[in-house]
């Protein structure tokens, strides 16, 4: 039973081997097909996903000697390029006083506020795809942590006679996690690559691919620069940080194609749903969205 015949020229039946068990056998293969998001499993999620990054990122010994002789290297390759323009911006910004104070809240909270915005926007706008750019987003994430163990590096701010401002501290503001008070719950040693560019350009990305009002693409795209502006401002990271910061977006996106076979933004805004036929018609379509759904759903009722 559940074996195929295949009869031969001497009329001999012999047993083949089951379709069924030979494609279970490379399902795990099969790309996934975006499901209608949950929005306790979500929260769950994100929850437990951020609380496990900060354990481990924080976890990552802070190799305080090695993360300064980076930061001189990261500096140096920096100047051969004629490209090292951290100090000159920091010292220029931090001279008008609202402006640096205005980065230092901006550095604080809307790397947290608009990744939050997004993903909150995808869940209620675009279900199709939400799964996939928070897909994206977490694998970003992920890679991020095996940066920050296998080369820690000083922020501009805490390297030796280099005269970075730490604007933060200097401006009594509420800016950073790794400096004043906040500092002990933090690691200082973990600038690079920079999640405030990885987070930053895929809401940037996510916004220019997927939203339809101009005003919001050319939001999406002033966003992650504004960021890189804030962060090298700011003394908290090199423009190399950002430069890792895309490359582990890169691998984020690569890792969401690999497991839905498209790029996120080419995904379905609705999620994909098999639609109901009438008996004697063709199967149904598993690609049909909830409008195809519905419209098939008329015709059925209505015996057409």
């Amino acid at each position: 039973m559940g074996e195929t015949t295949v009869k031969s020229l001497d009329d001999r039946t012999t047993p083949s081997s089951s379709p069924t068990v030979a494609d279970d056998r490379w399902a795990w293969l099969r790309t996934r097909t975006p499901r209608r998001p949950r929005i306790w499993f979500e929260l769950l999620l994100i929850a437990v996903s951020y609380w496990t990054y900060s354990l481990i990122r924080n976890a990552v010994p802070e190799q305080k000697a090695q993360a300064l002789r980076n930061a001189d290297w990261i500096w140096r390759t920096e100047e051969s390029l004629g490209l090292a323009f951290e100090h000159a911006v920091n010292h220029a910004v931090n001279s008008v006083t609202w402006l640096i104070v205005s980065m230092n809240y901006y550095y604080a909270t809307l790397h947290f506020i608009v990744t939050i915005g997004v993903l909150v926007w995808l869940y209620r706008w675009q279900p199709g795809r939400y799964a996939a750019f928070r897909t994206v987003l977490f694998a970003t994430t992920a890679v991020a942590l095996v940066g920050y163990y296998l080369y820690p590096l000083a922020p501009p701010r805490l390297m030796e006679n280099m005269d970075f401002v730490d604007t933060v501290l200097v401006h009594h503001t509420w800016g950073s996690m790794a400096s004043g008070d906040l500092k002990h719950m933090s690691n200082q040693y973990a600038a690079m690559p920079s999640m405030h560019i990885g987070w930053s350009l895929w809401c940037g990305l996510t916004l220019f691919f997927v939203a339809k009002a101009p005003w919001a693409k050319i939001l999406g795209l002033l966003y992650p620069a504004a960021t890189l502006v804030v962060i090298v401002a700011t003394a908290n990271h090199f423009w190399l940080d950002a430069v890792g910061g895309m490359i582990c977006l890169g691998f984020g996106f690569l890792v969401a194609f690999g497991l839905y076979g498209a790029w996120p933004h080419r995904l379905s805004k609705q999620v994909r749903t098999a639609a109901p036929v009438a008996a004697g018609g063709p199967p149904p379509t598993e690609g049909a969205d909830h409008e195809a759904v519905d419209a098939e759903r008329r015709r059925v009722s209505s015996g057409t």
